[in-house]
């Protein structure tokens, strides 16, 4: 198959929030929001490409009610301290924007059938009176210099409120260590379409640069990806370590008919290639409600360095 006919185009359709793992066997794991908002599911397959046509599994199913009855979205899959682990995010049927972050634990090595248990929602640490009292959502986590952090979206203030991100060290994989630390609010105007928002990180590591990427403003046309740069010997629990781009690194194309590009993973593919898994729509005109608009395809973008530092374009093919 000639890889170049597949990138910035639906790969695995209607699956927003997407998330692809390579695990140290070489199998490559999938999982991503459902149109529906009541499960998690898996894929599993020996290459890249074949995830788009791999059996989906559910692991897990929202309950019936009270917290994680409803709106259960963006899972990640991510291996640590020796186990699989979902995270995850889940509001509750009587208050459906009370989104809090949870995770799940793999009690085998396998985690397409090997059962998973509930950790609860995420903690916080003993001194932290602020992470996860509001909405707070799409947490994903990545290791440096063997220390291991969580970074996730919390919403702030009155009214449409304000999204940031946020950065904590792991006690544990469901515990973090240290107090928040905002990473990076709403500053400009294409951070601001709609609502003010970060959300949706994403991390890519590169000759000794830690890359987070980020999406932006609301969920239709204008949903963008930022990006966040720290060395990674750095203190990474510092706002001042952190560098951020001026503008956006990908935007909505017209021409490749990619709208509302966000939420995006990193993976490698067979050859070693960076390969960012993102969604976006087709269509400009959203039909019913954003949020409940099944239409966000999953699509690749091989990635390239340029001095070190990625480079995002849809010519990259």
């Amino acid at each position: 198959m000639d890889k170049t006919q597949i990138y910035n185009k639906p790969w695995i359709l209607q699956r927003a929030d997407p998330y692809v793992v390579k695990a140290d066997s070489g199998k490559y794991y999938f999982t991503a929001s459902v149109p529906e908002y009541n499960r998690i599911a898996l894929r599993c397959a020996d290459s890249l490409l074949d995830l788009a046509n791999a059996e989906e599994v559910e692991v897990w199913h929202k309950h019936e009610k009270g917290p994680q009855s409803m709106n259960i979205w963006a899972p990640e899959l991510h291996y640590l301290f020796g186990k699989w682990y979902i995270y995850y995010a889940g509001s509750d049927v009587d208050d459906i924007w009370a989104l809090r972050p949870y995770v799940l634990e793999c009690t085998g090595n396998d985690p397409m059938k090997d059962a998973w248990v509930e950790k609860g929602m995420m903690k916080c640490s003993d001194e932290d009176e602020f992470s996860f009292r509001a909405f707070s959502l799409d947490g994903t986590v990545f290791e440096a210099n063997g220390v291991w952090y969580y970074i996730w979206a919390e919403k702030v203030g009155v009214g449409k409120q304000i999204s940031n991100l946020y950065i904590a060290r792991l006690k544990n994989a469901y515990t973090l260590d240290t107090v928040q630390v905002m990473l990076t609010t709403p500053d400009y105007d294409w951070e601001r379409f709609g609502f003010w928002v970060n959300e949706g990180p994403g991390v890519l590591k590169n000759d000794g640069k830690i890359y987070v990427t980020f999406s932006a403003s609301d969920t239709g046309v204008h949903y963008c990806i930022g990006l966040l740069s720290a060395d990674e010997n750095s203190d990474l629990l510092d706002p001042l370590s952190w560098v951020k781009n001026r503008y956006p690194v990908l935007e909505s194309s017209s021409e490749r008919v990619v709208y509302g590009p966000g939420h995006n993973s990193f993976t490698v593919d067979e050859d070693g290639n960076t390969i960012m898994v993102y969604h976006a729509r087709t269509e400009t005109e959203i039909v019913g409600d954003p949020l409940y608009n099944p239409n966000r395809h999953a699509m690749l973008m091989p990635i390239y360095f340029k001095n070190g530092v990625p480079v995002f374009s849809y010519d990259n093919v």
